[in-house]
Parts: structure tokens; C-alpha cells; sequence
């Protein structure tokens, strides 16, 4: 081939390898779906209590719940179809915990619930009454309930529940933020569900607005970490790139920072000296892929375990067929990529061992992780 005819062949390569990332970042927000048959409950707190709202067939139902000793009891109109009891509002708590025996966990529901609900079932980390069954053990999300599924709103319910059974039978549950819990509140609407912007015109409210600091998930939201460590294990959503090993360091004093800037406008929080790096769309750590994508050696990501004295990081975000484990087990990645609807599966980690189990119910080795990336 001549050179100028390589010359022109490079630049519609170059070209090319451009346009993509900018027709994805063109994306449009979706127009509402025509029609709901069933979400809810939105929880608002009020003055006097709680209101509970939900768009069944179309039409709104609003139930006033004045409070009532410790907790405002919602029953079921439609969506989420259990009764559920709303606590009072929750404080944001440390995100450091000792060792434990026993943990599972899942990442990037997005809205398949009930793909989850069948996961949890099949693995007895809840009952066919979908209540707490795993005792005194610990169930980890790290991160991505919002958005492209059709039912979020049954989702959030359902860990917000499990959360306080759990507790009751001296277990855990731990909900850590990922990039899409973060993209709705400030409104980056791009990946929703057309049904849920009909609830929201419904409704008379924007889709963040239903999860405002107002509303009882909005406001759990705005009080769960972005990084947990459990013993020598660090869970988040995206991952930690070498230069943010201070985020790590000063993990308290970090969720806090992003708690508070959880429902402030996409462009302060990009910009803001003080929380730039926490949304920066390739390196924050609801958003670094680098362990995947051939940025980071084994032995740099060695280094930077031992640097951070942890065992292992696992982590959702980065889409894989199976849970896998990258960089000779010291990355695990956790987004089995339940988000399609078909499948999906869990990590667990008993005194140190891992395994994944399946949506049958079994359990086998991690996946050997391959290099390379999916959305």
C-alpha cells in the first residue's frame, strides 16, 4: 500500500477509535415508557410520619403512615410485595470491621430482582419468604441497583429489609455505592429504565427526586460507604488505582467525603478540588477498571496490596461471565453480569476460602479470570 494511502487508512483508524467514545458519551436519556404496571413503594418522611407512594396500572397510590413506635409498618399495594418496616433514619457507620467467618457477595443487580431473589434463595442466604436465613454471617453488595433493569425499586427494598433482619440475627448486610447509585442522584439519567421516568412523571416528582434526601432509600443511600474492609479484604465497586492509596488509607474520612456529596450536580463534584478524584470517571473508585485492562501488572498490583496490608480486593463494575479471580486471587471480580437477566452468581469467602455459587445452588471454584473488558 502507498504511504499516503497508509497515511489515510491510520487516520480513519484514528477517527474511528474517537468516534466511539464519543457516540457512547452521546447517549441519550431515554424517552418514559407508556405505560407502569407496578412500582413502588416511594417512602417520603413527613412532619407527621411517612408517605407511602406507588403507580399501580397507571394510577397513584398514596398511603399517609403516622409513626408509630419504632418503626412505620408498609404494606404492600403493588411492586415490592412484601410488608416492610421503615426504620428511623440511619447514620452513616464506620466501614472498617475485624475478620468474620462467613461472607457472600454480589454486585451490579441492576434492577434484576428477581434474578437476585432466585440467587439468594438457591444459596440460603434468605428464605422462600425471602427473609434473613444466613444467621450470624455477612452479605456484601458492592454497588449497582440502578439502572437498565425493571425493577429497582423491589431491589433496594429487599436488601433495605434483609439489612435489618440481619442485624436482628447478629448478621450483617453492607450496601456499598457504585458509579450508578451516584450517576442518578445527580442526575445522569442516560441508563434508567423508561419505566421508572413514567413513575417519575406520575409521581410529579424527577427520577432523582424520588431517592432525595427526603426519602427513606434516598437517605440510606446517602449513609452507605463506597469501600468497606472486612479483616484483610477490601470490597468497592470500581477498584483503587495506584494513586489513590491515601482513599484507602483514610477510608472513614473518604466515605464520608463522598456521602456528602451524594445528590450534588455532576459538574460541582467533578470540579470541586476536594472531589474531583472521587468521580473521576476512569480512576475514582467507583469507576477504575485497570486491573482488567492490562494497566496494572500482577506484581503492581501485588505491590499495592502490601502497600495497603490487605489480602485481597474484590470488586464489581467490570462485567465477566462467571465471579473470576484476576492477578493470581488477589483481584476478585464480583459483576457476573446478573445485569442481562440471565444469569448470575455469588462470591463467597469462608475462613479464607473462596468459591462461587451458582444459580442452581451450587458451588464450584472462582473462574480463572481473562484479560479485557465489557461495559
Amino acid at each position: 500500500m502507498p504511504l499516503r494511502a497508509r497515511s489515510a487508512a491510520a487516520r480513519l483508524i484514528l477517527a474511528g477509535l474517537v468516534l466511539v467514545p464519543l457516540l457512547a458519551a452521546a447517549r441519550e436519556i431515554p424517552a418514559p415508557a407508556e405505560h407502569v404496571d407496578a412500582d413502588g413503594p416511594y417512602v417520603f418522611m413527613t412532619s407527621k410520619g411517612h408517605q407511602a407512594q406507588w403507580v399501580c396500572n397507571d394510577h397513584v397510590v398514596e398511603r399517609d403512615l403516622p409513626a408509630r413506635g419504632a418503626g412505620t409498618v408498609v404494606l404492600p399495594e403493588c411492586g415490592y410485595p412484601h410488608p416492610l418496616t421503615v426504620a428511623a433514619p440511619q447514620l452513616a457507620s464506620t466501614a472498617q470491621y475485624p475478620a468474620t467467618p462467613r461472607i457472600v457477595a454480589v454486585s451490579d443487580i441492576h434492577g434484576q430482582y428477581g434474578l437476585l431473589v432466585k440467587l439468594l434463595r438457591a444459596h440460603h442466604v434468605m428464605d422462600n419468604d425471602d427473609h434473613w436465613s444466613l444467621g450470624s454471617a455477612t452479605l456484601v453488595v458492592a454497588g449497582d441497583v440502578f439502572d437498565r433493569g425493571p425493577q429497582v425499586t423491589e431491589a433496594f427494598w429487599l436488601l433495605y429489609s434483609l439489612q435489618q433482619q440481619a442485624a436482628a440475627a447478629g448478621g450483617a448486610v453492607h450496601f456499598v455505592l457504585g458509579n450508578h447509585e451516584t450517576m442518578v442522584l445527580y442526575d445522569d439519567l442516560r441508563y434508567v429504565n423508561p419505566k421508572y421516568l413514567k413513575s417519575a412523571q406520575l409521581l410529579g416528582r424527577s427520577y432523582p427526586a424520588l431517592y432525595g434526601a427526603d426519602s427513606v432509600i434516598g437517605q440510606w443511600l446517602r449513609t452507605r460507604p463506597v469501600m468497606l474492609q472486612i479483616g484483610d479484604t477490601l470490597f468497592l465497586h470500581g477498584g483503587i488505582a495506584p494513586q489513590n492509596l491515601d482513599l484507602v488509607r483514610g477510608l472513614d474520612a473518604t466515605n464520608t467525603l463522598y456521602q456528602a456529596s451524594v445528590g450534588l450536580p455532576k459538574d460541582q463534584v467533578k470540579a470541586a478540588p476536594d472531589t474531583a478524584r472521587l468521580f473521576d470517571g476512569k480512576t475514582s473508585p467507583i469507576w477504575f477498571r485497570g486491573y482488567f485492562d492490562g494497566q496494572m501488572a500482577t506484581d503492581q498490583v501485588d505491590a499495592l496490596l502490601k502497600n495497603l496490608d490487605l489480602k485481597r480486593i474484590v470488586v464489581g463494575h467490570t462485567s465477566m461471565p462467571h465471579v473470576s479471580s484476576f492477578h493470581g486471587g488477589r483481584i476478585i471480580a464480583i459483576d457476573s453480569s446478573i445485569k442481562n437477566g440471565e444469569n448470575g452468581e455469588l462470591l463467597f469467602i469462608e475462613d479464607g476460602a473462596v468459591s462461587r455459587g451458582l444459580l442452581d445452588g451450587s458451588r464450584v471454584p472462582l473462574a480463572e479470570g481473562k484479560m479485557g473488558l465489557e461495559d
